[in-house]
C-alpha cells in the first residue's frame, strides 16, 4: 500500500514509485518533492524491515548513505560561512598532521570536490576500522595521494566524511555527528 500525496502534475512520479513495488520488488521507500516551497509529492509505502513486520511510516528513519556526504559538506560550509575555514587554505592549516606525504599545500576545497586523491587508504586496516575515527584520520593524514591532487576526480565514497569531518572537528572542537545534530538537525527539528 502506498500512502501520501501526489499533485496531478507529478503523476508520473507516483506511477514510477508504485512500479518500484509492483515490478522491481521494492521493500520500502519514501519520496518527497518540494517545488517553490510547496510539497507536491510526499509518498511512502512498503515495509520498514526485511521480515515485513513493520509497515513503512511517513516518518520512518532510514540509512542515508551518500547523503551523509552532503551533510558533511554543509557542516564544513557552515564553518566557511562563519569565516572559520577558508576553502582555499591548505587543509594542514586546520589539521597539521595532514601535511604529510606531499599534502602540505592541498586546499580544503579539494576534500569537498573528490579531487584530493584520497579515495582509499593503501595500508591494510583491521576489520571494523572505519568505525575508528582516530585510526582512519591518522591513516588519511599519512596517506600519499593516489594522484596529484586537483588533476583528477575519484569518488571518495569511504573517506569523504573522515576528511571533511576532521576539518570540522579540528576547527569547531565537536565531532562531525555532534556538529550536524546541534547546528543543523536540532534547529530545523529534523531527526538525522
Amino acid at each position: 500500500m502506498i500512502y501520501g500525496i501526489c499533485d496531478e502534475r507529478f503523476s508520473p512520479v507516483c506511477d514510477a514509485f508504485a512500479r518500484n513495488f509492483e515490478a522491481r520488488g521494492e521493500l520500502g521507500a519514501a519520496v518527497c518533492v518540494m517545488l517553490d516551497g510547496e510539497r507536491v509529492v510526499d509518498l511512502w509505502g512498503g515495509s520498514a524491515d526485511a521480515a515485513h513486520t513493520r509497515e513503512w511510516q511517513e516518518n520512518s528513519i532510514v540509512p542515508v548513505w551518500s547523503l551523509g556526504k552532503a551533510m558533511t559538506a554543509i557542516a564544513l560550509l557552515r564553518l566557511v560561512d562563519r569565516g572559520d575555514v577558508d576553502l582555499d587554505a591548505p587543509v594542514a592549516t586546520y589539521w597539521p598532521e595532514f601535511a604529510q606525504a606531499g599534502k602540505a599545500r592541498m586546499p580544503v576545497h579539494m576534500l569537498l570536490s573528490h579531487r584530493a586523491g584520497l579515495q582509499a587508504i593503501g595500508e591494510p586496516l583491521p576489520p571494523g576500522a572505519f568505525a575508528d575515527w582516530e585510526l582512519i584520520t591518522r591513516s588519511l593524514a599519512a596517506q600519499e595521494p593516489w594522484w596529484e591532487p586537483g588533476t583528477r576526480f575519484g569518488y571518495h565514497v569511504h573517506t569523504y566524511g573522515h576528511l571533511a569531518g576532521e576539518v570540522v572537528r579540528r576547527v569547531d572542537g565537536r565531532s562531525l555527528g555532534t556538529f550536524v545534530r546541534e547546528e543543523i538537525a536540532q534547529p530545523l527539528g529534523v531527526e538525522f
